[in-house]
């Protein structure tokens, strides 16, 4: 499959998230919920990575990996309890939206952090998703 098809797969994974973690945290307590989420996800990705595993899977990671690895994990952590504190206080339709200027700042952060070229498309795809943010969020 592409880049395109695993993208648009994820979008809607993660709109599927959204409604399902509104619906399950109703009357719970944020960081319980998000424990089990995660515990879910850890269990699930290892099991596909033991299942789809290829020879070389579990080759040596190096220091550099095992780090922004893990700066990763808390990243993702630090994301989804603050999802889950948004998504029982706020509409899931409010909320998903403010989540996704992560999509901004990753247009943002690969041009300054990874040498990726900041073209004209993506500047304006980038406002884009920050003025309908914005616009959803003031309704």
């Amino acid at each position: 499959m592409t880049w395109l098809t695993w993208s648009l797969l994820s979008a809607l994974f993660a709109a599927a998230t959204a409604i399902l973690a509104k619906l399950g945290v109703k009357g719970v307590d944020a960081n319980v919920a998000t424990a089990v989420r995660t515990s879910v996800v850890v269990v699930f990705t290892w099991l596909l990575a033991y299942i789809a595993r290829q020879p070389t899977s579990f080759q040596a990671f190096s220091k550099k990996t095992w780090l922004f690895l893990f700066l990763s994990g808390l990243a993702t952590g630090l994301s989804w309890l603050c999802y889950f504190h948004a998504l029982q206080v706020g509409q899931a339709s409010r909320v998903a939206p403010i989540d996704k200027l992560s999509v901004a700042l990753v247009i943002l952060f690969a041009a300054l952090f990874l040498g990726e070229r900041l073209t004209m498309a993506k500047g304006a795809g980038g406002l884009l998703i920050v003025a309908g943010a914005i616009i959803i969020a003031l309704e």
